[in-house]
């Protein structure tokens, strides 16, 4: 919906409780097969675990050592698929992995390679293949002990971008998305159930709904118990994953996998234009997910773990910027948590042939989110007696069809660099690095961005009101932080004085307007522009 208060439908097919990529990917896959949709979320679109990713479409290479080869072949073949889905906010990124000696032997590296090249079908990302770090470009910022290594395909994704363009197909295709609106109560009557949703600022509101989904996350257990009044013999571990943003460390734009001495491995990817992105961590949590943040020794194991590669040394005081987010993982008795498998379970509690169905999301990665939706959506449909066929696979997310641009699709790749040199000539009046944000941020629905004929204001360097009014009225972006740290990373470039002018802007324009889609405006509770965490 553009513009006005959302109207929330009396009644439904289903009812999805929770924003993020899951959430959103059910729900769009759902309301695509013509069933009426409603989702749910507490707080903003991405604002938790979906915006505190690595920012990989990835098989997992890592996944092999744990004899994963189901999951690996499943994500593997989710990769091109969803490369082309939205070429826009995805890429394809080269990955360089030094050789250590004393980590794994080059046998089982090239084994685990073989098998990442072959368990799906690739159509044209490139092969693995060996380095002669000595004289390639991507072995300059290394430490000279580094002579050789390996380098193999998967692609990058700005997540909380990926969440919000689900939420969008879904509600083109008529689901009705709610953001900051809790469900705080379910409760089956018959054949159906009644939700009491609870938007910001307004009164309950009261939906019926033939079945409900669980996507929460790593509140889904929580869920269950306190507020669907349900049990369930799955556990979940909540498993803390934190990210350092650091100045760029290298020029090129290949990626780094580090082994590290405790059988682990981190990543070092290029990150928006100026910086570099070291990450995971894998640190057990207990209490409120919510309430996760990066600590001390966190931040010196990811900087001690780069030093051991980097010629430069990575050091606390280099950090720049940080994100934490809890990892919703199925407990399967690993001792390690970095161990725990990634992959997900979709959990039925149908009581009787023709009950109300729940179906509670457990566990799950970024890069299946979309087979997890078509496999809970594929069930669903059946337990509610209909008979609505599949569609995702060869669907555009919204602005990833550049064919009015650019023509018939070819690669990927190739289709956002003529892209971009198309949009130069169609809009030469566009500052570059700014026609070259929106390319990479809102691909093919950048005419929407320009429709009232001009900029308007810039309310901070690159940010001008067109865009923040194209934010609010269409991506249910409600204050500062739901555009600076989820909707783009802007806040990562600007300073304290820049980031309160855009908060000035948010107050003067909600004080003075209806509220676009979604239950009403407000500020929500998000994160801050703080350098110890970001939107996850």
């Amino acid at each position: 919906m553009v513009g006005g208060r959302a109207v929330v439908p009396e009644r439904c097919d289903v009812l999805v409780v929770g924003g993020g990529i899951n959430g959103v990917g059910i729900a769009r896959d759902l309301a695509g097969r013509g069933l009426k949709v409603v989702l749910a979320e507490r707080d903003d679109l991405a604002a938790h675990t979906s915006s505190a990713s690595t920012k990989l479409i990835h098989g997992g290479l890592r996944y092999l050592e744990y004899y994963e080869f189901g999951l690996v072949r499943k994500s593997l073949a989710e990769r091109e698929l969803l490369l082309r889905a939205a070429p826009h906010i995805m890429w394809p990124l080269r990955f360089v992995m030094p050789h250590d000696p004393s980590m794994r032997p080059v046998w089982m590296i090239r084994i685990g390679l073989f098998l990442y090249d072959h368990l799906a079908r690739r159509e044209w990302l490139p092969a693995s293949g060996t380095l002669d770090l000595r004289s390639h470009p991507v072995g300059a910022p290394l430490q000279h002990r580094y002579s050789s290594g390996f380098v193999y395909s998967d692609g990058w994704v700005d997540d909380a971008r990926l969440v919000v363009l689900n939420a969008m197909d879904a509600a083109a295709r008529g689901a009705t998305v709610l953001t900051r609106c809790p469900c705080v109560q379910v409760q089956r009557h018959g054949d159906g159930w009644q939700a009491r949703l609870q938007p910001e600022g307004g009164a309950p509101i009261t939906v019926q709904a033939r079945a409900v989904v669980n996507a929460a996350g790593p509140w889904a257990s929580q869920f269950l118990r306190e507020h669907a009044h349900q049990r369930s013999a799955r556990q979940l571990r909540l498993v803390k994953g934190s990210h350092i943003v650091v100045p760029r460390m290298f020029q090129h734009d290949h990626a780094y996998l580090f082994q590290n001495p405790d059988k682990r491995i981190i990543f070092a990817i290029p990150y928006e234009r100026d910086f570099t992105l070291i990450g995971t961590t894998d640190v057990e949590v207990q209490g409120d997910p919510g309430q996760a943040r990066i600590d001390a020794d966190e931040i010196a194991y990811l900087c001690a773990q780069a030093s051991r590669y980097f010629e430069q040394p990575v050091q606390p005081a280099d950090v720049v910027w940080s994100y934490s987010g809890v990892r919703p993982l199925l407990d399967d008795e690993s001792g390690d948590a970095s161990a725990v498998t990634r992959d997900y379970l979709l959990e039925y509690d149908d009581p009787a042939p023709g009950g109300a169905p729940l179906l509670t999301v457990w566990g799950g990665k970024l890069t299946t989110f979309r087979k997890l939706a078509e496999e809970a959506s594929d069930e669903l449909v059946r337990r509610l007696g209909e008979r609505r066929p599949t569609w995702t696979a060869t669907a555009h997310f919204p602005g990833g069809d550049l064919s009015a641009f650019i023509g018939a699709p070819q690669r990927p790749d190739r289709d956002m660099r003529r892209f971009v040199e198309v949009l130069a000539q169609k809009y030469p009046q566009l500052p570059a690095a700014l026609r070259e944000r929106w390319a990479r941020a809102y691909g093919s629905r950048i005419p929407l961005l320009l429709a009232a004929g001009t900029l308007g204001a810039e309310v901070a360097p690159g940010l001008f009101e067109a865009e923040l009014d194209y934010l609010h009225q269409h991506e249910w972006a409600r204050c500062a932080d739901d555009v600076l740290w989820r909707r783009s990373k802007l806040g990562l470039h600007y300073g304290a004085a820049e980031r309160a002018a855009v908060a000035r802007w948010w107050t003067s324009r909600l004080s003075g307007s209806a509220p676009g889609p979604g239950p009403g405006p407000g500020p929500g509770p998000g994160p801050g522009p703080a350098a110890a965490r970001a939107g996850g």
